[in-house]
């Protein structure tokens, strides 16, 4: 794969420590109209992911609740649902991007919202199930601006939590008793295993001083791509479309997750804190090897090989968790004067419109057409 090397540093504001600093999205600086993101479409768009929260929940707390304790108060303190000391709280759910897909697959095939609320819980639970094993992975204390259940609760109940999430997800599915349910389970479980198999590349990834393109595009497939397809595939099979219809729905969400992972990786070391929840820099903190890194290492030139100088060094470094800030800068800036920051801009603004393309193959409402289009450019002009 050939990769650009454009370099946008001659643009870029620099922060107090010479950090690249991009106001609002780094994925698509200038690039609103691109995507189609006018602020009644955006405020539509809120209403779609309010709907799919606010027909979800229910059902997802109802689920949670059949945990024993104390994983039933882990797994509410998990959602936002309480505090570190079990009182009511309102915090940060999440996007709620799934849940929405989910709701509007159900649409596409013909059928209400509300068949697929099921599949709107079980998606859910895989991914939170995804999260509190990744934050324990990754070693993240933070998440939705709040410490992680593994630094609350510690890592054997964030372990445990998630896999009873996992297997509440089946469960809501196959409770449903129906032919149905049954096409959406099978899914639903490849889907999951794929996501595992990301997770597995992803750790592997970080131990090797040299990753391709290729292969970072599949591990991403896998751990982000899989559930969004199926996410908006999983209501469509509930409400009796046939394989074909779902298997196109999948096209879209599977690009759509690729888009959605391209902009994680720029906010994984670009992003604002306050916006992501996360530590500035996060991503080269845990020496993840994400697109703009790898299309980095693939460009060539100087700035690229002091890149890979330095990566090189920090995987035999002792001492990686006491850099200082600059140092993270500097790195980060590296990766941007030798192009893999505008090469991933670039990625998720070509995912988008693979997703896109998809739709055109499945016979569904217009309105709902124009609701999925609507999401996916959502994903591609997020902040957090």
């Amino acid at each position: 794969m050939t990769t650009t090397t454009t370099s946008t540093t001659g643009t870029a504001r620099t922060g107090t420590r010479g950090e690249p600093v991009n106001p609002g999205n780094p994925a698509v600086e200038n690039t609103a109209a691109s995507v189609g993101t006018a602020g009644g479409e955006q405020a539509d768009t809120l209403a779609l992911l309010e709907r799919g929260r606010t027909l979800s929940t229910p059902v997802l707390r109802a689920a949670v609740d059949r945990l024993a304790a104390p994983m039933d108060t882990v797994a509410a303190y998990h959602f936002g649902w309480i505090d570190a000391q079990g009182n009511p709280a309102d915090g940060d759910g999440g996007k709620a991007v799934r849940p929405a897909l989910a709701l509007l697959s159900a649409e596409a095939a013909g059928a209400s919202a509300e068949v697929g609320i099921p599949g709107a819980v079980a998606v859910e639970l895989v991914h939170n199930f995804s999260l509190l094993h990744d934050d324990l992975m990754d070693g993240d204390e933070q998440r939705r601006h709040r410490d992680t259940v593994w630094k609350v609760h510690g890592p054997a109940l964030a372990i445990l939590v998630g896999d009873a999430l996992f297997a509440l997800a089946n469960e809501v599915l196959l409770e449903l008793g129906t032919v149905e349910a049954g096409r959406a389970a099978r899914r639903l479980t490849t889907a999951s295993r794929k996501l595992i198999d990301g997770q597995a590349q992803d750790i592997s990834y970080e131990h090797r001083e040299r990753v391709s393109v290729e292969e970072c595009l599949e591990m991403e497939g896998n751990k982000t791509g899989a559930l969004l397809a199926c996410a908006v595939s999983i209501g469509a099979v509930l409400g009796g479309a046939d394989d074909r219809t779902a298997d196109k729905l999948e096209e879209y969400g599977y690009h759509l997750g690729l888009a959605f992972q391209a902009v994680d990786d720029l906010l994984g070391i670009w992003g604002d804190p306050d916006a992501t929840g996360k530590q500035t820099w996060s991503d080269l903190r845990q020496r993840k090897k994400s697109l703009p890194v790898v299309a980095a290492l693939a460009a060539g030139g100087p700035a690229c090989e002091e890149l890979a100088q330095l990566l090189a060094a920090d995987a035999k470094s002792n001492d990686f968790e006491n850099f200082s800030e600059e140092e993270f800068a500097h790195r980060a800036s590296l990766i941007e004067a030798a192009g893999g920051r505008q090469w991933t801009a670039d990625e998720a603004r070509r995912q988008h419109a693979v997703a896109i393309r998809a739709l055109d193959d499945v016979n569904m409402p217009q309105r709902v057409r124009d609701q999925l289009v609507a999401l996916a450019d959502f994903v591609v002009v997020r902040k957090r």
